[in-house]
């Protein structure tokens, strides 16, 4: 063997030692750059000054009319990729009369699970998951027989929902984790809703296991794993993953002007706990219409409705919410959780999305899919699930 000097040796397993740590201290077991984002094949029109500003008073009417009494959030409208109307409006903190700014990230709720079904099929694009293995291939000690990837994506796996179960019999003085979750099914085994594949039942637990199954295969905790794989390559500066470390920094959320305190559910992640803003969510929304992130076909496929035992406008993709009527094709996701009330519809055909963030609670804000109709040209007063 050739003699390396000592100093030498050193400097080598300095370098060796630096490159395999994360940026949390934690060893990594593979490159973070191994998930490639695609080149762009899809190119937003640009509006001219006189579209913008037409499109900018049409939706201004209705937020004046319909959404900005009482509210407290933001909101974000584009039209082929360009902002057409932006508004920040209330406090972030009650208490301390902190402004809400574009810079400000909000709970997203439910509409976490487009991401986090993203990253899954990102996994299945890299060639290190597939869409038919079972969930007993990653947690072999569930009893829960016959559930695929695919069925957790696509709410068809009939697993109880983990928001009911752990209410019967968690210590609610302990924050609960996604591993006390998994342990919990484990030890406790609460029965199925339905048989596997069998129907449509959305479920929390769904993606709170996908978020386990990313930890799983990266070898990263999954808000590590989000923030350097998904959200700085995408520019999201503003987005990032709450978790247990992070409850001294908890900013509540509102009923009137009550705040709702933490509770034991509040660190589990993967279905929710995703914070973000208005405008990094147009980012993540470019990224979906120019396949940046996930190749058409993928996308496409989970933009395709998986559920069809009940014939409806209403469906379910892979992580998104469908709704088909009338040549009326929106792909979304709505999310609630204590006083947040999300939306993130994309008016696919007329490429235009609206982004609406509250954090406190607001049924109104659930109406801002009727500004769909103003790109549509069609009145739709049907609502889309919350």
């Amino acid at each position: 063997m050739k003699y390396i000097p000592p100093i030498l040796a050193i400097l080598i397993a300095l370098f060796i030692y630096s490159s395999c740590k994360e940026s949390d201290g934690k060893t990594a077991a593979f490159q973070k750059d191994s998930l490639l984002l695609h080149k762009p094949d899809f190119a937003f029109r640009k509006l001219s000054a006189k579209e913008v500003a037409y499109w900018n008073e049409l939706v201004d009417s209705y937020y004046t009319k319909n959404l900005a009494p009482g509210f407290n959030g933001s909101i974000l409208v584009a039209k082929n990729g360009d902002v057409v109307f932006e508004k920040y409006l209330g406090y972030i903190n009650f208490e301390t009369k902190e402004s809400i700014t574009e810079n400000t990230p909000f709970h997203l709720a439910s509409i976490s699970k487009t991401f986090t079904g993203m990253a899954i099929l990102k996994m299945v694009e890299e060639g290190r998951l597939g869409l038919d293995d079972p969930i007993t291939k990653f947690f072999p000690q569930l009893s829960y027989k016959g559930v695929t990837v695919h069925m957790l994506l696509d709410h068809r796996s009939g697993l109880p929902n983990y928001l009911d179960f752990m209410d019967s019999a968690w210590d609610k003085k302990r924050k609960a984790t996604n591993e006390d979750v998994l342990q919990f099914m484990i030890d406790h085994k609460p029965p199925i809703q339905a048989p596997p594949n069998r129907v449509f039942h959305y479920c929390n637990t769904n993606f709170m296991l996908l978020a386990l199954i990313l930890e799983k295969i990266t070898a990263q905790p999954y808000p590590v794993f989000m923030r350097d794989s998904v959200f700085l390559p995408l520019g999201m500066k503003h987005t990032y993953v709450f978790s247990i470390k992070d409850t001294l920094s908890y900013v509540p959320t509102y009923l009137g002007n009550k705040s709702f305190p933490m509770d034991y559910l509040d660190c589990t992640y993967g279905d929710k706990n995703i914070y973000s803003t208005v405008n990094d969510l147009l980012l993540w929304d470019k990224s979906l219409y120019q396949h940046t992130f996930i190749n058409k076909p993928l996308l496409d496929m989970a933009f395709t409705p998986q559920s069809h035992e009940v014939k409806t406008m209403h469906n379910y993709g892979l992580g998104w919410r469908l709704f088909n009527n009338q040549n009326e094709n929106l792909i979304y996701h709505n999310g609630k959780w204590h006083g947040s009330n999300t939306v993130f519809t994309r008016v696919y055909e007329d490429t235009a999305t609206i982004i609406i963030l509250g954090n406190k609670f607001n049924r109104n804000i659930y109406k801002g899919k009727d500004i769909a109709n103003l790109f549509t040209g069609k009145k739709d007063e049907l609502n889309l699930a919350e």
